[in-house]
């Protein structure tokens, strides 16, 4: 059983403050690393070939969330994926988030949307960007590029209910220490398309050649635990599985799940759990 500590509150000033510290920190960093970032365009990649592609649902109707902060989302959205499309990775290159997308800002046309602060359900400007975060690090797990951060909610706020993907399998934004970073240790070119339609936020990854391996993606060891503290746990790992051409596989743990849960687990939901020892492949 995974032990998770007592949830702590963090008053108002104190969070302020230290998340404008940990701006400044990674700042910091982005001055003095050595690093080759993704920073180029492509002028067209209609002959590239397509690695993975994904869409999700831009408004989605939750319970005591007002629909505007949904529509807000796709302003943000909007904003956010313009310095990203098309951004090549190549060889030797890190993609940063937020080094591209920068600090959204009312002043650059972001609007109040929905953000997660101490388990609760919030506003804030730029709120809503952590969908493009959950559609870009699914687009990279099936991927050879290598990702290098990523990160979790520390609180699963709802329930699986139409839930497509597995639990966990996203990554959560704040700029702009917490960021989305791959690096590309291949020898091919990758290129990312984002886009919206009426409904969808879609994305796809492109290579420059043809890829000899398939990527999987499956959940393992999923579980809910009450904690010594009277609240509940969810736990799972994602795990990468490579099938070769030659049908050999691989497998390399991605990420590791831990989250306190905002809802009772014994909720009913349209999609049933998958077991603890089975893997769910999408």
């Amino acid at each position: 059983m995974h032990v998770l500590p007592t949830p702590q509150y963090r008053g108002k000033w104190r969070r302020f403050f230290g998340k404008e510290y940990f701006i400044l920190k990674r700042r910091w960093q982005w001055f003095t690393e050595k690093k080759a970032w993704a920073i180029s365009k492509s002028s067209s990649t209609n002959d590239w070939f397509e690695v993975k592609s994904h869409r999700s649902l831009i408004l989605r109707p939750l319970k005591d969330v007002a629909m505007y902060l949904q529509e807000n989302k796709r302003t943000n959205l909007r904003l956010a994926i313009q310095p990203l499309n098309g951004i090549l990775i190549k060889p030797g290159e890190t993609f940063s988030l937020w080094k591209l997308v920068g600090r959204p800002t009312a002043r650059k046309g972001y609007l109040e949307g929905l953000v997660l602060q101490n388990g609760t359900i919030q506003t804030g400007i730029g709120g809503g960007l952590c969908q493009l975060g959950n559609l870009l690090f699914w687009l990279f797990a099936h991927s050879p590029l290598t990702i290098v951060e990523r990160y979790r909610h520390g609180y699963d706020v709802f329930p699986d209910v139409n839930r497509n993907v597995p639990f966990g399998a996203g990554a959560t934004l704040s700029y702009n220490y917490i960021d989305l970073q791959v690096r590309n240790n291949t020898d091919e070119t990758f290129v990312i398309e984002l886009w919206l339609d009426e409904t969808h936020l879609n994305g796809a990854l492109k290579c420059n050649q043809p890829l000899e391996i398939v990527f999987h993606i499956e959940e393992r060891y999923h579980q809910m635990n009450q904690q010594f503290w009277g609240g509940y746990s969810r736990h799972n790992r994602i795990v990468q599985v490579c099938t070769f051409s030659d049908g050999t596989c691989t497998e390399k743990l991605l990420v590791e799940n831990h989250a306190i849960m905002r809802y009772s687990p014994f909720l009913e939901t349209e999609k049933p759990m998958s077991s603890p020892e089975s893997g769910k492949v999408l």
